[in-house]
């Protein structure tokens, strides 16, 4: 494709909001409450903060130069820095993982579309805890409802896409992270103003370094990861679409800082709450679709008009923040079909859509009619998740930062870095010296540590 003719973003918000709404989603607010509850809280958030300065600056803006330099899909950007070499498949390993990504993602994303229609409707409203589990249950192993809302999340993901990457990625973003961060401020409001959160505020602002051990310092490391959504190619395709004015490495800070708020602030939204009711806050993965509804009832039960808006917001916010990130996973794949084999951008994302669709549904039948079907003891949505995030983001994250650090010329990295040497770069050794050698440590360790291949 031709480089003058590349699509890009219209303004320096577009290119923030675009890529933090990349990095925003249910890592953020589904994953990152749990983790804290689940490692101490307060001392967690401040090891995950550093670990995202540490571990997830460097790599994320080593994704930024590689795509801008390049102009070009994931795939194509390591062809183009690195033509006759392998490193192509580092990329096309960032293709497969967003497809898979993708494909099991939406699954969870359309559980939030139910769970707004639960909402609205107001059936939360008088359930116990165990009916909570048991709606749950029956909800993700019905054959249908959850394949319903998948095929209509991708089809939301798919209408934005086409439309490009100004009047489509950009325009939503811009739409879509404001909207989210009102609901987030006006949730956390409610939250810490009921009876006993104060409890939940002290469990988020009050360390206690005497439950820290190596497996938080871990734990941190691999959310900070996960959550950012490094080593996927995600950010590296929306860099493609940088104009050359844009501040890789503000631009960097922008969206880690944005991400890093939207997880603490959830952490406001949900421990406040949950304590006020008096319910642990390491619940785990089942705190959002089951724990947080039986929640709403208990900390409003003297205003249910108040336990009806919260429920409502909540998993729009929940909607909203996977939507921005499927946006971004489905831009990967379709970037790269249009580039390299000359598709149209339509045609393209026809094909991603559809294939996301097929595998989606097997990974929704597999909590129901499929759940039999395992592969070393894993169902087909799990062993994506396995597959994925244990082992192909943190090997796509450790091949950027040695790319980076290791194989791409000095003077490519100053000149991206310093926008050809108009803008200022003083930490530049710290930064090539993270990238050689501290980032690549910090990821082998979260990667081995993940596979049980070594227990710190």
């Amino acid at each position: 494709m031709n480089k003058a003719k590349r699509a890009t973003f219209g303004s320096k918000m577009g290119v923030v909001l675009a890529s933090a709404g990349s990095a925003v989603g249910l890592g953020n607010i589904w994953r990152f409450p749990y983790e804290t509850g689940n490692n101490g809280g307060a001392a967690f958030i401040l090891i995950y903060v550093a670990c995202v300065i540490a571990m997830g600056m460097p790599v994320m803006i080593s994704e930024f130069l590689i795509g801008r330099r390049a102009r070009a899909n994931v795939a194509g950007a390591y062809h183009r820095l690195a033509a006759g070499t392998p490193w192509h498949w580092v990329g096309l390993m960032g293709v497969l993982a967003c497809f898979l990504i993708l494909s099991y993602y939406s699954v969870v994303a359309g559980w939030t579309l139910e769970y707004i229609v639960e909402a609205v409707t107001n059936r939360f409203a008088g359930q116990t805890s165990a009916e909570f589990i048991t709606s749950f249950d029956a909800f993700i192993s019905n054959p249908w409802r959850p394949i319903i809302w998948l095929l209509l999340f991708l089809l939301a993901t798919h209408l934005i896409i086409v439309k490009g990457v100004e009047k489509g990625i950009e325009r939503s973003a811009k739409i879509m992270m404001p909207g989210l961060f009102v609901i987030i401020l006006l949730l956390v409001v409610c939250s810490v103003m009921l009876p006993g959160a104060e409890a939940g505020v002290e469990f988020l602002l009050k360390p206690d370094f005497s439950k820290v051990t190596s497996g938080v310092f871990l734990s941190a490391m691999g959310q900070a990861f996960f959550s950012l959504s490094l080593g996927m190619g995600c950010l590296m395709t929306y860099a493609s679409y940088f104009n050359k004015r844009v501040n890789l490495t503000k631009t960097a800070f922008s969206v880690g800082t944005i991400d890093t708020l939207v997880a603490i602030l959830a952490g406001f939204i949900i421990f406040p709450a949950a304590f006020s009711v008096g319910i642990q806050p390491d619940q785990g993965p089942k705190l959002i679709f089951i724990t947080l509804p039986n929640v709403f009832q208990q900390a409003f039960v003297g205003a249910p008009i108040l336990s009806y808006v919260f429920a409502v917001l909540f998993y729009v916010l929940l909607a909203v923040a996977s939507l921005t990130s499927t946006i971004s996973m489905h831009e990967v794949i379709t970037a790269y079909l249009h580039e390299e084999f000359k598709l149209t951008r339509r045609k393209a994302a026809r094909i991603i859509t559809g294939g996301a669709m097929v595998l989606g549904i097997l990974c929704s039948l597999s909590w129901g009619l499929t759940s039999g079907f395992t592969v070393f003891g894993m169902n087909t949505f799990d062993l994506f998740d396995y597959v994925t995030a244990k082992i192909m983001l943190p090997m796509g994250a450790l091949c950027v930062s040695v790319f980076a650090g290791w194989h791409l010329d000095r003077h490519i990295v100053r000149d991206e870095l310093t926008n050809e040497g108009t803008l200022k770069h003083s930490f530049y050794r710290l930064f090539i010296f993270a990238l050689k050698y501290l980032v690549p440590i910090l990821i082998v360790a979260v990667f081995v540590n993940e596979l049980g291949l070594f227990s710190f």
